[in-house]
């Protein structure tokens, strides 16, 4: 396939507003739409959060007011790389702060 026929589209922002925050792990929006190349989390709470694709394991954190950036095809070509598949679901442990979480990603579309 031409590579002048592929753009980067996004997928709906997700949020979730860390006022929610119950200690146990909620989902951060709805589930990935894509298979998605590139996933942020912009964590703009006033507490760190813990996050997991699953909600029963801890897999990374996010530190109060800071972001990770998940760039799963870095210095590849975005057709056939690496994704986080179509269908993840992100969530999200923390107590309950001020401000908002929020997820962005975004998938390659032709």
């Amino acid at each position: 396939m031409s590579s002048l026929g592929t753009r980067v589209a996004w997928e709906v922002l997700r949020t979730i507003d860390s006022s929610t925050f119950t200690g146990a792990y909620q989902a951060i929006g709805s589930p990935l739409l894509h298979n998605c190349y590139l996933v942020k989390i912009v964590n703009m709470s006033g507490v760190d959060i813990v996050i997991s694709d699953d909600g029963v394991n801890d897999k990374d954190v996010v530190p109060a007011g800071g972001f990770f950036l998940y760039d799963e095809c870095s210095n590849a070509s975005r057709e056939g790389g690496l994704s986080v598949h179509l269908g993840t679901q992100f969530y999200v442990k923390a107590s309950a702060s001020i401000g908002i979480v929020y997820l962005v990603a975004q998938y390659v579309a032709t």
